[in-house]
Formats: structure tokens, C-alpha cells, sequence
């Protein structure tokens, strides 16, 4: 009986191991993708960044198993739960709006005032485009003014 119970034990613990090598490799993964898109070398970026998760995670899955298949499938189980929450929690928080969203909608709508006004005569045109920075602030840019001479 307390072989047994060392054994789950022991399974729930490779278990646990692979939900922090999950939330390692995906956190690690939604952080990359972050940083990278602010970067001059966003390729050079996503190429280290993937070299080193699998070699933690890699080298983290042969420690915890230690030849064991159970454990090591224990462990993939873990790395499998955490994709599966970090997929979840990130869908939630990039439900809302994004700066990309926000100036496509925008440049539609100015684009549409623009074309009603010059399907006139001569119009003057001054749209103004939002946009949602990262940080949550609203940053707003005036285009010029196209005048009639």
C-alpha cells in the first residue's frame, strides 16, 4: 500500500513539474512574442527564445522522468494542462480591443468620411485617427487639411 501511494506520489509531482515547464514554455512564448514585436530583430528574438524553452524543457522532462515512462508521461500531461491555461487566460485578456483593431476601425471610418466628401464639389477633410497605445492610454494623430484654392 505504500508503495503504491509513494508511486502517485511521485506521478503527481512529475505532474506538477509539467505544468511548470508549461506555463515556462507558453508564458515564456506569449512574453517573446510581446518583446518581439517592439524589436528591430524580431526574428532573432523568436529563434533564441525558442532554442532555450525546448532545451529547459527538454532537459526539465529528462530530469523528472528519469527513464521512467510514467513520470515522463505524468510530466507531458502537466506541459499539456498549462498550454491548455495559458491558451485560456490569454484569449481572455486579448478579447478585448487592440490598437490594431482600433485604428482599422477608425481609418474605415475615416475612409468613408472621406469618400462621401469628395464625391462632392470641394470638400475639406480633417479625420482624426485613435489609436490605444499599449499602455492603455488613447494616443491621436490629425492628418492635414486638404484646402480648396
Amino acid at each position: 500500500m505504500n508503495d503504491a501511494l509513494a508511486q502517485i506520489f511521485e506521478l503527481a509531482l512529475a505532474g506538477v513539474a509539467g505544468i511548470l515547464f508549461g506555463l515556462l514554455f507558453f508564458g515564456g512564448l506569449r512574453w517573446t512574442i510581446h518583446r518581439a514585436f517592439d524589436s528591430t530583430r524580431p526574428a532573432l528574438w523568436v529563434g533564441v527564445s525558442l532554442l532555450l524553452r525546448m532545451a529547459g524543457v527538454a532537459a526539465g522532462f529528462v530530469v523528472v522522468s528519469a527513464g521512467d515512462w510514467r513520470r515522463l508521461l505524468s510530466c507531458l500531461l502537466g506541459f499539456w494542462a498549462a498550454r491548455w491555461l495559458v491558451i485560456r487566460l490569454s484569449t481572455r485578456v486579448e478579447t478585448q480591443p487592440s490598437a490594431a483593431s482600433h485604428l482599422s476601425i477608425e481609418l474605415a471610418r475615416g475612409r468613408s468620411r472621406v469618400n462621401s466628401t469628395l464625391s462632392g464639389s470641394r470638400a475639406q477633410s480633417s479625420d482624426s485617427v485613435s489609436v490605444m497605445r499599449s499602455d492603455g492610454k488613447e494616443a491621436s494623430s490629425a492628418h492635414g487639411e486638404a484646402g480648396s484654392s
